[in-house]
């Protein structure tokens, strides 16, 4: 185990860091029949990152838009959107902020609270940074993909249904994958 103190990031700078939308994206993918996999995406609401001298210390807040769940799939979406899983109703947002980075082993690790249906969970999600570049508006932008697995059940979303053949029709194990890019605010 690899236990840094602080870590040197090409082209990372201090401040704070806002999503960009247009080119940001939450996905996730969970077993379907114990067979396959079913991915859907979600909306991303906001994402700040303040980012200090030393990228270690670097908090991240995030929000995602649950109402907007696509699995290409009217019915299931909106079953997904009722109380029998996301109850968007009562809980439009999933929520994250981050209590701790680290690197472990030469992985960029980011510790966090999540919170789905009203409950918040610990989870770290693992970091991998695209890098950094200036679009042709000059805009110092920066991306990265963090992808974490959740049970879904200790969340809240519990409902399922027995197969015929043998076990259940959604999976617990959830993965989520985050797509981000991120524009640097000048101070």
């Amino acid at each position: 185990m690899t236990d840094a103190t602080t870590i040197d990031i090409p082209g990372y700078r201090t401040g704070t860091w806002v999503l960009d939308p247009a080119h940001s994206e939450v996905t996730f993918s969970v077993r379907h029949m114990m067979i396959s996999k079913v991915r859907g995406t979600f909306g991303m609401k906001s994402a700040t990152l303040v980012a200090p001298e030393n990228p270690l210390e670097a908090k991240v807040e995030a929000s995602v838009d649950v109402t907007s769940v696509d699995t290409k799939d009217e019915a299931r979406d909106n079953h997904l959107r009722s109380a029998d899983f996301f109850d968007v109703e009562n809980h439009p947002t999933m929520e994250f902020r981050s209590t701790g980075t680290r690197v472990e082993d030469g992985d960029f690790l980011v510790d966090g609270d999540l919170t789905i249906r009203g409950i918040t969970k610990p989870v770290t999600f693992e970091f991998e940074f695209g890098g950094f570049g200036v679009d042709p508006w000059g805009n110092y932008k920066a991306g990265a993909t963090a992808k974490t697995v959740v049970n879904r059940e200790e969340f809240g979303l519990t409902w399922n249904a027995a197969l015929e053949t043998g076990g259940v029709l959604v999976g617990k194990d959830i993965t989520i994958t985050l797509d981000l890019q991120g524009a640097h605010q000048p101070a």
